[in-house]
């Protein structure tokens, strides 16, 4: 009896393979996948080259810094949509459920608002950024332009976010996921 359990322990591939879940995959998925892969080949361009041939392509190190900051604000999409970003949810539990829904509304909005106010901020900036990046011919602004797009993907989701949590009557900080709602 041990050797199996010893067996199914050391061998977990044995194990059936479980299904994939790709319901929550979305068009802002497969973009931040894509950006994210061009990262990954650009680093390892960098890398081969540095490394491997002792010569190192120039614009790589450029490139990559643009597509990292691609990822993480088209990554943050995705983590609004889920509302995944992190959050404090410690003082939730000693709060009365009304106090609690009043705060996390207030955190809805506020997350609304600082996204939206960070559009508004990107797009200006983007707007009046006139320089070319260092090693490739291309405007800095796409830069921004991509953030922008970021910041606009999350202010629409932390809108539907909200609306989610205003509809059900509580957000994931007042009865964290897993939780048992209880109706009185």
């Amino acid at each position: 009896m041990s050797d199996e359990i010893a067996k199914t322990q050391l061998f977990p591939e044995d194990e059936p393979d479980s299904a994939v879940d790709l319901s929550d995959f979305r068009p802002e998925d497969i973009v931040n996948l894509l950006v994210f892969w061009a990262l990954a080949g650009v680093v390892f361009l960098q890398f081969f080259t540095r490394y491997a041939l002792n010569n190192s392509i120039g614009w790589t190190e450029e490139i990559a810094r643009y597509l990292l900051i691609g990822v993480g604000f088209l990554g943050s999409i995705i983590a609004t949509r889920k509302n995944t970003h992190i959050a404090v949810q410690f003082f939730y539990r000693y709060l009365s459920v009304n106090v609690g829904r009043a705060l996390s509304t207030l955190v809805d909005l506020g997350n609304i608002a600082f996204y939206a106010a960070a559009t508004w901020i990107c797009i200006k900036l983007a707007m009046r950024t006139r320089q070319y990046m260092a090693v490739v011919d291309l405007p800095k602004s796409i830069v921004y332009w991509v953030v922008v797009a970021g910041f606009v993907g999350m202010t629409i989701y932390a809108v539907l976010v909200a609306l989610k949590h205003w509809r059900q009557g509580y957000s994931d900080l007042t009865q964290p996921t897993g939780a048992i709602k209880t109706t009185d």
